[in-house]
């Protein structure tokens, strides 16, 4: 079984996509495949899709549901493999206490994504920029909108789709860095721009945007840059800008020759991301 989170939730099986319409069934199937080849527990789907308040009826309901799943692998496996070891109930494995979703080898994309967001992380801390920038953008282009974008998550499936967004801003601004360094910044400003709009409060991306827009020749816009993102923070959280946006904006000010050098001499490393959007 093949398996997508990173954006709509999708599930193959030999090539047949299965597809599950009713939300709480779908539920289910996504918190499986979110720890694919292990085992999850009653307890666990119970909270995710009633949360504190199940039905009395909870254990019937969710045998009910986990019929529904394999009734819809049976249909992609065809008929002609009922009973044999790659059945339904092969993929769909009752546990002790719960259950777990076997891949049987299939891939899943979180694990494509880790594997070479920990490679990209890797070779930058190496310092070869050109193979962080390709693992990392290689990365980011398993992504297909957001963490389950279509599944209507409870708690558990909330948590895990923010943790993968999460993840995924840090390999951007890491792939962006290692992208500076290899002196990209023309090709940078474009996308920073757009994301220093969508993120307003990110002052990662806006420090590599100051950062690019320099490099380009465009220090009155850098500098306009620091001033937006100063605005966007004292109206939205009442706060100044870190001391790294600072530095840069100060070494801006005095062009400093450091600018040209290493992003992260004048800077710093930025901050934890925020992640608010502009509305």
């Amino acid at each position: 079984m093949d398996i997508q989170l990173l954006g709509p939730f999708r599930a193959a099986h030999s090539g047949v996509h299965m597809h599950l319409t009713a939300v709480k069934p779908r539920k289910v199937f996504a918190l499986l495949a979110v720890h694919a080849d292990e085992a999850v527990s009653v307890a666990t789907l119970v909270e995710e899709v009633w949360g504190e308040n199940p039905p009395r009826s909870v254990q019937t309901t969710l045998q009910t549901y986990i019929l529904q799943i394999r009734h819809l692998i049976a249909s992609a496996l065809g008929e002609q493999y009922t009973g044999l070891p790659s059945s339904a109930k092969s993929v769909l494995v009752t546990e002790s206490g719960g259950y777990r979703l076997d891949t049987h080898g299939g891939t899943v994309d979180v694990r494509e994504f880790e594997a070479l967001a920990s490679a990209g992380h890797r070779t930058l801390e190496q310092g070869d920029w050109a193979a962080a920038s390709d693992y990392l953008g290689r990365a980011l282009a398993l992504w297909n909108g957001r963490a389950l974008a279509d599944v209507q998550r409870g708690a558990l499936l909330e948590v895990e789709a923010t943790r993968l967004e999460e993840s995924k801003m840090s390999v951007l601004h890491r792939r962006i860095e290692a992208d500076l360094r290899l002196g990209r910044h023309y090709e940078l400003v474009g996308e920073l721009s757009g994301l220093a709009a969508r993120y307003q409060l990110h002052e990662g991306l806006h420090q590599q945007l100051m950062l690019a827009l320099h490099r380009a020749g465009r220090r009155s816009d850098a500098l306009g840059v620091y001033h937006q993102l100063r605005a966007a923070l004292s109206r939205s959280l009442g706060l100044d800008p870190s001391p790294g946006i600072d530095n840069l904006y100060r070494a801006l000010l005095d062009s400093s020759p450091q600018l040209d050098l290493d992003p992260l001499v004048v800077a710093g490393p930025a901050g934890p991301p925020v992640l608010a959007r502009a509305n």
